[in-house]
Parts: structure tokens; sequence; C-alpha cells
């Protein structure tokens, strides 16, 4: 769940087109993150499910939602650490964190446009 007041705080500056467009990446991106996620835990590419998950985790914090994101932190930790307990869980979990997550910002960008 999105923090508004933190993230209403944190783009109060920016400019509508800009909110917009920032939402609009990451709603655009996200089945492509979302499927590299999926490949990486198939192939048991640790490397890569790090690397992939930390970016993911980083999008999502500019969204302020702290649950999305510690999903996210917790692929990253498995994949450093080479521990493929409960992958799938964790993926369907994030996705569903970030199907809500982008519902969220479909709604908040009706303030933006």
């Amino acid at each position: 769940m999105i923090d508004r007041t933190t993230f209403t705080s944190m783009y109060e500056n920016f400019d509508k087109e800009v909110i917009d467009e920032i939402i609009e990446i990451f709603i655009r991106e996200y089945p492509t993150r979302i499927k590299e996620l999926e490949k990486d835990i198939q192939a048991h590419d640790f490397d890569s499910l790090a690397k992939h998950a930390h970016s993911i985790k980083g999008v999502i914090a500019n969204f302020y939602d702290e649950d999305a994101r510690q999903i996210a932190f917790q692929l990253e930790k498995k994949g450093k650490s080479l521990d493929s307990s409960g992958l799938d869980e964790d993926l369907l979990l994030l996705k569903k964190a970030c199907e809500h997550l982008m519902a969220e910002l479909n709604e908040i960008r009706k303030n933006y446009r």
C-alpha cells in the first residue's frame, strides 16, 4: 500500500506530466521485470535474481509502498545468499503486491492528468 502522505509530499514540486510519466513507465515495464524474475527463479540464476529484485525494489521505493518493497528485498536477499526456499511463493506475493500497487497508481494518476 502506498504511503500517500509521503508520496504527495515527495512529489509536490514535480510537474504533473513527470509524475504521470514515472507511473506510466513502472506500469509499462512491470511485465518485463516480473518475467525476468520468473526466468531467474526457474533457472536458479541467483546472481540475476538478486540484480533484478534489487532493480524492481528500487522502482517500487519511488512509490513508497513498503510492503511491496520488502517482498522485493526478500527476493534480493535470497538471490544474494543462494537461498531457493520459498522463491515461488515470494514471487507470487510480489505479483499480488505489485498488482495492488498498480491499481493504486492508476487511481493516483487521475490527480496528475
